[in-house]
């Protein structure tokens, strides 16, 4: 690897005192021979690369060369890259309810402002527009694709939309298990995850067993175009009550139900069902709490809101303990916003605000209040408005975030005599 100190002189043009007194640049030959000095080191390449930021600036710099496109889709590479620039936000599908039948529900806000270079994703997004179908219906939000269901002539339908896709289109899906007896449903939730480079599909199905306090739960996976059984468990649940959320973790199914003070954990890979406490003082409830994944697939994210005192901690449970990461004041935040100025004579609880969806990693919330859509960035603890009025505060919105398809999708080289083809490494 060149020298740190060598480099700004090799590479910008000086100028120097000729013979006669004269000064001239360097020529384009010299300068073209430090640049190759330079980009000819495959190390001081790969560092150069891993800074340009965003994954569309990571995709032209791919198609520049074969060692180029070599070193960018290399996994060691693309995993370092992505601890230095996350997948960003690019928007908020938003569902809306109740409305009129005449009436589109769901609709794309994109995230602003965004950086220039991802300007034309983001369009791109947003001119897909797959809220065209009236009935259609978003059941997970992963990694650029968006697993759907819509009834169309009474018959339920079920979909993959992928928007940032060269070609984006649909693919239809098999409908997954039912219920053996539907009066005993617990819930059935769709959930995914991030494998090699793409995504897998499970279906989670929770019911009672007719009689009894003990819980029956079954997942699936979509295998081939064919929903499989994955592993099935029955456990004594105590509160009938239950009706939890669940994240998929790593080989673990977190699942937080109403007004406990323990999450359920779903082992797939022993087939086993087991219980966290959560942190002292923390009770689980549906619009004041929410878990996400981690990066370490062994731990996860609590993220918890106290309605009364406008406070929102975030934990992270790894190994056998609580950690407090964050603890964020939203008064000062919402006075900011003119959230605190607003106030509704019918339902004052809708004043306060809920949570919606937490990222990955606890990186950002969103949360509802007054109709409005607001998005807090836990890093830098700021919070701004996305979407909404205070009109629409008796609106109960859905809302599913989108995020930067990773890893990206690198385009075909046309010298390529081996036919290289478009794939997601």
């Amino acid at each position: 690897m060149c020298d740190v100190e060598e480099i700004p002189r090799l590479v910008n043009p000086e100028k120097r005192p000729c013979l006669d007194g004269q000064t001239q640049l360097h020529s384009p030959t010299t300068v073209a021979a430090a640049v190759s000095k330079v980009l000819d080191d495959d190390n001081l390449l790969r560092e150069i690369i891993v800074r340009v930021g965003f994954p569309t600036t990571l995709v032209r710099a791919a198609v520049v060369c074969k060692r180029w496109l070599c070193h960018i889709s290399d996994r060691k590479f693309l995993s370092r890259f992505r601890k230095l620039n996350p997948p960003r936000l690019l928007g908020i599908y938003i569902d809306n309810w109740p409305v009129s039948k005449q009436e589109t529900t769901l609709h794309f806000v994109p995230m602003l402002p965004q950086p220039p270079e991802l300007a034309a994703v983001v369009r791109r997004v947003a001119s897909n527009n797959i809220g065209a179908h009236k009935q259609l219906c978003i059941l997970d939000c992963r990694n650029g694709s968006i697993f759907a269901k819509r009834c169309e002539g009474g018959v339920m339908a079920h979909e993959v939309h992928r928007p940032l896709c060269p070609e984006p289109g649909m693919c239809i899906v098999p409908p997954p298990p039912t219920a053996q007896d539907p009066i005993q449903l617990v819930f059935a939730r769709i959930l995914s995850r991030e494998e090699n480079g793409s995504l897998s599909y499970l279906h989670v199905l929770a019911e009672w067993i007719t009689g009894t306090t003990n819980l029956m739960v079954c997942v699936y996976m979509l295998q081939d175009g064919v929903w499989r059984m994955h592993t099935s468990v029955t456990e004594q649940i105590p509160d009938p009550a239950w009706s939890p959320k669940a994240t998929l973790a790593g080989n673990k199914i977190y699942m937080a139900g109403q007004f406990i003070d323990y999450i359920i954990v779903l082992d797939l890979t022993a087939s086993s069902l087991s219980r966290i406490l959560l942190p002292h003082g923390v009770t689980s409830r549906w619009f004041s709490t929410a878990l996400s994944q981690a990066d370490d697939t062994s731990s996860v994210y609590l993220t918890h809101l106290h309605v009364s005192e406008l406070q929102l901690h975030i934990w992270l449970h790894k190994g056998d303990n609580w950690l407090l990461v964050h603890t964020i004041y939203l008064h000062k935040l919402l006075a900011n916003t003119g959230m605190l100025d607003h106030t509704l004579e019918d339902d004052e609880d809708i004043d306060f605000p809920y949570i919606c969806q937490v990222g990955d990693n606890a990186e950002f919330v969103i949360l509802q209040m007054c109709g409005y859509a607001l998005y807090l960035d836990v890093k830098s603890k700021t919070l701004c408005k996305v979407h909404g009025s205070a009109g629409n505060a008796r609106y109960y919105s859905k809302i599913y975030p989108f995020m930067m398809t990773w890893p990206p999708i690198f385009p075909a080289l046309k010298d390529d005599p081996a036919g290289m083809s478009c794939e997601e490494l």
